[in-house]
C-alpha cells in the first residue's frame, strides 16, 4: 500500500491539502473555503461529485464536493447566499496521518470583511478526517465575542451517483419535510426518496442513519448534533440555468445535507457549538 501523507498541493491554481491514509483511502481539502473537492475510499472511486465547470477564483464559491453554508443556509437571511465562509481563505490548523487515518484541520476567524456583513466576532474550525471506507466532517463554531450569536449551517455534501432517477435515500421514510420549492409541509410516505424531477427538500429533526443506494453500490450517512437534512437536485430546468454546472449534471449527483437550519443555533459569549456528517461507503 501507498505511504500514508498529508502534503500540501496545487489543485487548480489552489492551495490544498492531499490526505492519504495507510489503506490508500485519499482526500483532498482546498484551504479557498475548506472545501473538501475530492473522497476515495480506499480501493475505490471517487464519491463526490465536482462540477467539471466549477470556479477556481479567489472570492467565488466552488461547485460540488461539499461546500460549507455559514452563517446562513441559502437565501434565509440578509447575507450572500449560504453565507460567506465557502468563498474565503482558511489557515491550515493541522495536517496529520497515522497508522490507520489522516486527517487536516482547517480555521478561519472574523476580519474586518466578514464584521462589514455579519457583525460578529468567532472562530470556525473544519475538520477531515478518512479511515478505509469512512469520511467524517465536523464544524466546530466557537463564539469569541462578548454578545451572543445566532447562525444556520450546513455541509452542502454533493455525493457522486451512477444516474439520478435509480439512485433511492432510505432512512427518511415518516419524517416531516418542507418543500421549499412550495413552502409547504409534507410527511414522507415513501419506503425511499426517489428523484424524477427537481426536488428541494429540507426534512426536519432527522434521527435516523440514511443509506443511498446508487447502481450496485451504497453510501451510508449519518449526522450528529445537525438535526435538519437537505435533499436536493435542480434537475433538467434549472441545471440548465446553473452556469457552473454542464446541462447533464443533475444525472450524476444528489446533494444529502445535513444541517442545523430549522431552528438556528443560539451561542452565547465564549461559547461552542459543533456539527458533523459521516459518510461510509459500502
Amino acid at each position: 500500500m501507498p505511504a500514508p501523507l498529508a502534503q500540501d498541493i496545487d489543485y487548480h491554481g489552489l492551495p490544498a491539502i492531499h490526505l492519504r491514509a495507510p489503506d490508500g483511502a485519499e482526500a483532498i481539502i482546498l484551504l479557498h473555503g475548506a472545501h473538501l473537492v475530492s473522497w476515495k475510499p480506499a480501493g475505490g472511486e471517487e464519491r463526490l461529485y465536482m462540477s467539471e465547470k466549477a470556479l477556481f477564483e479567489d472570492g467565488k464559491p466552488v461547485r460540488g464536493g461539499v461546500p460549507i453554508c455559514f452563517p446562513q443556509f441559502g437565501k434565509t437571511g440578509p447575507l450572500p447566499q449560504h453565507g460567506f465562509v465557502r468563498d474565503r481563505s482558511w489557515e491550515k490548523v493541522s495536517a496529520r496521518a497515522g497508522d490507520d487515518f489522516a486527517m487536516a484541520v482547517l480555521r478561519l476567524t472574523d476580519s474586518e470583511a466578514t464584521r462589514a456583513l455579519w457583525p460578529h466576532a468567532f472562530k470556525i474550525e473544519f475538520s477531515v478526517a478518512i479511515t478505509a471506507s469512512r469520511l467524517d466532517m465536523e464544524l466546530e463554531v466557537e463564539n469569541t465575542g462578548e454578545a451572543p450569536l445566532r447562525f444556520t449551517a450546513a455541509l452542502h455534501t454533493y455525493i457522486r451517483v451512477k444516474e439520478a432517477e435509480e439512485a433511492h435515500l432510505e432512512g427518511l421514510r415518516g419524517q416531516q419535510y418542507r418543500d421549499l420549492l412550495t413552502g409547504q409541509m409534507h410527511s414522507d410516505s415513501g419506503t425511499f426518496v426517489a428523484i424524477d424531477r427537481e426536488t428541494t427538500r429540507q426534512y426536519l429533526a432527522t434521527e435516523n442513519p440514511l443509506l443511498l443506494r446508487d447502481d450496485r453500490r451504497a453510501l451510508g450517512i449519518n449526522a450528529e448534533n445537525m438535526p435538519d437534512t437537505v435533499v436536493w437536485n435542480p434537475w433538467e430546468a434549472t441545471c440548465a440555468t446553473i452556469a457552473d454546472l454542464p446541462p447533464s449534471a443533475f444525472r450524476r449527483f444528489l446533494c444529502v445535507e445535513a444541517g442545523a437550519i430549522e431552528s438556528p443555533v443560539e451561542l452565547p459569549a465564549g461559547e461552542g457549538w459543533w456539527g458533523r456528517q459521516s459518510l461510509v461507503a459500502m
